[in-house]
């Protein structure tokens, strides 16, 4: 019998489904357009462009443009690319105007429905943002769909790192710009701490459409953005607690691996004051437990967190004597990217690496924070909806999962669940060597370096060919994807997420034409490409009849999602493939949550060696487990984001008065209104309200008035007069430092005066809200002990970081006002040696606020460059001009492939 709510989707149909009915006659309208588009030149494609961008400009709704624009859009992508979108394409474009997830199964062509809610969106001539999750992509999409918005007379740009600030203006000013999260968020940061508004790079955030929306939003928005400055060197202090880690004891120290926490117990905190002791680290006479054993404290926990919770080849790898982090759910390399609070010096000593001095943080922001900045959101995935709750709880963006092209052929196995690890991995191979026999393409995934590096030894040793794909390989990742499909390839892949490459059957025919031209450069490049296309067929022919891909998981992700997108490799398309995950109860999965009831149920039932026990009962349980760690991790990601919303509010409120002040021509009276506060609160303190003339302190305030505001008037005369009160010396002192001030301006020139005031308070803000950020760091790590006190961490937070920010604001008032107060008046020459020397600051600020790569980025040369000299060219993009000047691609060149 069916159950209550099986029978009510029955008849009523799920949610999704009457979203997908409620856009079915909109597509239908775009397609009874469809034949009078074909009709148009390509001038009146773009002529259709211009009326639809007055039509919104002029206060039609983009709804009621929606179908004319689609249409239009879909005529161009005919045109420009050989593409006509399907029914369910535009779908996924309805749903993303809308400010929806589009979950669309992979090689179901994301990257072109983009393009539609970015056309009908970009009429607005706000600018949108196509955001996706690496620089490879940003380049590629916007160089192959900029073809789409060119025909249709729209400009594309591409933002990427370390480019000139003139050309990402011009990025950012075009109609639809592609660009990555971490550049979009570093900008923005970037922008708030410039001096001028024209230098600024971003314009509105009006619609962002973020491909790999889960990837993004949720894997990544664990860690915020931050630009920093160096801050003094501790290295010795690192190499010296290092020593320390190999001799703890395991009674020393307790590791929590389902929280990923280690601490140190009684045995190890007297075992560590010991040793401490010992080596001159904490002075004779002082306690681990004292206030002024806090930092040592820190770096030693730190020093444990590297050694105990952070695995080489797993978390980071080291290349050229530098710690590089590994993205765990895309297995790339983060270059660039640095774990905080001391901890990535705590890896560099424990590696052995040049130990970098730790930063101290200029600007910092969460991507959740800094997406939620966008009038309008939407994002594309191929698993999403799994995360549903999240994206609606703190993005307010709702899940749509739009149907295939074609139905999914993919034959999905239950899991197999080994006893031993070893088990499982002689039966991983033997699989393999069964579906290799018959020509089948096998896609194996692996959770880590070090495992997919295993498992190619045995592999190796079985004689089986094969290629690697994981954070060492990053360069040649879409050669390798690409291959992936070929009649009997084998390739191991870490975290095969997000890759952006499809893998077709047969091979990628784009590459294999490519490839074949660079050999012969003269050839009739349409006969190379026919001949191709040709024996591709053939290929792709003979892949299915082996089965399609293979997908082969060796191990659970704790996220179902990355799970699903391993799958979703296979069977695009409608293609046939298969995917069967093999696990064994010596996984971290398996082991961390509950495998021993698993184990006694395998004792009890007798297996025998090499045995799997196979069940959908097994997957349920699996996915019970699953849902289990990412609630946690999603209430882990919920308290960080109410931890920085305290802080983004306040963020808000300083970049907006930033903005203010560059947007303003004449600051004098904001500067007269923070004077007029000063001597309010001079005032208050040594002239109390309330008090009578004889408790008044006349010679403090008269002291106040020299230091703080230069001012040397007759304050204690003036408190001895007959009648006079507290009220009646506050408007004298203004009228006093007002006319000091107009005499100041006078002798400065107007012009003068007003930039020496605009840069006084842009200078004193940044130099206020770095502080303020380090007290809330600060605050932030020591809060979390309120909670022994029956207190709320957050609202403690709250209280504290909102005083501290009154006390900012106070003391930024002081500060400006003591500064302005100070400047006397200048000669020309040194009016211009002050200029030269605040933009030299705002110089300095800036280079600090670009993020130093840890690796060369793609076309970034090295100094010295020299054409015949390889070590000179930095890391060149495959896709760029080989750095000999042959001509050629690198990667049909010098960058070539053995």
């Amino acid at each position: 019998m069916l159950g209550m709510g099986k029978l009510a989707k029955k008849v009523f149909g799920t949610p999704n489904d009457r979203k997908i009915k409620a856009t079915r006659p909109l597509v239908a309208k775009i397609n009874a357009l469809e034949p009078d588009f074909e009709k148009l030149t390509d001038e009146e494609i773009k002529s259709k462009t211009v009326e639809l961008s007055e039509r919104a400009k002029g206060g039609e709704s983009l709804d009621d443009l929606l179908p004319e624009a689609f249409a239009n859009c879909r005529e161009a992508a005919r045109r420009a690319l050989g593409l006509r979108a399907f029914d369910v394409q535009l779908m996924g474009g309805i749903f993303l105007h809308q400010g929806n997830i589009s979950e669309m199964k992979t090689g179901e062509g994301k990257t072109l429905v983009a393009t539609f809610p970015a056309y009908l969106n970009a009429l607005m001539g706000k600018g949108v943002h196509v955001v996706t999750v690496n620089d490879y992509l940003a380049r590629r999409d916007a160089e192959w769909m900029g073809n789409v918005f060119a025909a249709l007379g729209m400009t594309t740009g591409v933002v990427y790192p370390q480019q000139p600030e003139k050309e990402k203006r011009a990025a950012y000013a075009c109609d639809v710009t592609y660009a990555t999260n971490n550049e979009l968020g570093f900008d923005y940061l970037r922008d708030n701490m410039k001096s001028d508004l024209r230098e600024m790079a971003q314009r509105d955030h009006f619609f962002a459409i973020v491909d790999e929306v889960d990837s993004i939003l949720i894997d990544e928005a664990r860690t915020p953005l931050i630009i920093s400055g160096p801050a003094q060197d501790r290295s010795e202090l690192y190499v010296s607690v290092d020593k320390l880690i190999p001799d703890l004891r395991d009674d020393h120290f307790a590791v929590d691996e389902k929280t990923r926490n280690v601490t140190f117990t009684d045995e190890g905190n007297e075992y560590l004051e010991e040793q401490l002791l010992a080596r001159g680290l904490l002075p004779e006479g002082q306690s681990l437990y004292d206030p002024e054993s806090t930092t040592i404290v820190h770096h030693v926990n730190q020093g444990l967190r590297a050694h105990k919770l952070f695995t080489k080849d797993k978390d980071y790898i080291v290349r050229d004597n530098q710690v590089v982090l590994i993205d765990e759910f895309t297995g790339r390399m983060m270059a660039g990217r640095r774990l905080s609070d001391g901890l990535h010096q705590a890896i560099e000593a424990k590696e052995g690496c040049a130990i970098q001095p730790e930063n101290v943080t200029l600007a910092q922001v969460t991507f959740q924070n800094y997406f939620r900045l966008y009038d309008k959101l939407a994002g594309m995935t191929g698993t999403a909806a799994t995360e549903a709750e999240e994206f609606a709880e703190i993005y307010r963006l709702g899940v749509v999962e739009v149907p295939t092209n074609r139905p999914v052929a993919r034959i999905d196995e239950d899991d197999a669940v080994y006893r031993t690890a070893r088990e499982k991995n002689d039966a991983i191979v033997e699989t393999i060597k069964e579906a290799n026999a018959k020509g089948q393409p096998i896609l194996v995934g692996t959770t880590s370096i070090e495992k997919s590096e295993f498992l190619s030894e045995m592999l190796n040793k079985a004689k089986i060919k094969h290629n690697v794909l994981n954070a060492r390989q990053h360069e040649q990742e879409a050669q390798i994807v690409a291959d992936a499909g070929k009649l009997g390839a084998v390739t191991i892949a870490t975290n095969m997420a997000g890759r952006g490459t499809d893998i077709k059957l047969g091979g990628n025919v784009e590459f294999k034409v490519l490839e074949a031209i660079a050999a012969e450069p003269e050839g009739d490049h349409e006969a190379i490409r026919a001949r191709i296309e040709e024996a591709h067929k053939a290929d792709e022919e003979a892949v299915k009849a082996a089965g399609g891909l293979f997908v082969l998981a060796t191990e659970r992700h704790e996220s179902r999602r990355i799970d699903n997108q391993l799958r979703g490799r296979s069977g695009r398309q409608g293609d046939p493939g298969r995917s069967s995950f093999f696990l064994s109860l010596e996984d971290d999965l398996m082991r961390i949550f509950g495998s021993e009831r698993l184990d006694k149920v395998l004792s009890t039932l007798g297996m025998k060696e090499g045995e799997a026990i196979v069940h959908p009962w097994v997957n349920k349980s699996l996915e019970r487990a699953q849902a289990k760690v990412e609630g946690r991790n999603f209430d882990i990601r919920k308290q960080l984001l109410k931890f920085d919303d305290v802080m983004n509010d306040q963020r808000k409120v300083i970049f907006s008065q930033r903005r203010e002040i560059m947007d303003a021509e004449d600051l004098s009276e904001i500067a007269q209104d923070m004077r007029h506060d000063v001597i309010a609160d001079l005032v208050e303190q040594y002239m109390p309200p309330k008090t009578y003339a004889d408790q008044w302190d006349t010679e403090g305030l008269y002291a106040a008035c020299i230091e703080k505001l230069s001012l040397d008037v007759p304050v204690i005369k003036w408190a001895d007069e007959e009648g006079v009160d507290d009220e009646a010396i506050r408007e004298r002192l203004e009228k006093a430092s007002d006319e000091e001030m107009a005499k100041k301006a006078v002798s400065f020139g107007a012009e003068a005066m007003r930039m020496v005031e605009k840069q006084v308070l842009l200078q004193t803000i940044d130099t206020k809200w770095r502080e303020h950020l380090l007290t809330l760091e600060h605050l932030r790590s020591v809060v979390g002990f309120r909670g022994y006190a029956q207190r709320d961490p957050l609202n403690e937070y709250k209280n504290e970081s909102f005083q501290l920010f009154e006390h900012m604001l106070d003391s930024l008032r002081e500060e400006v006002t003591t500064t302005l107060s100070r400047i006397r008046p200048m000669t020309e020459e040194e009016q211009q040696q002050l200029a030269q020397e605040l933009a030299q600051q705002q110089q300095q600020l800036q280079q600090a606020a670009t993020p130093e790569p840890v690796d060369s980025l793609p076309g970034a040369p090295a100094d010295g460059f020299d054409e015949n000299d390889p070590s000179t060219w930095g890391n060149p993009g495959r896709n760029e001009p080989c750095p000999c000047g042959s001509g050629k691609k690198f990667k049909h060149c010098h960058g070539r492939l053995a």
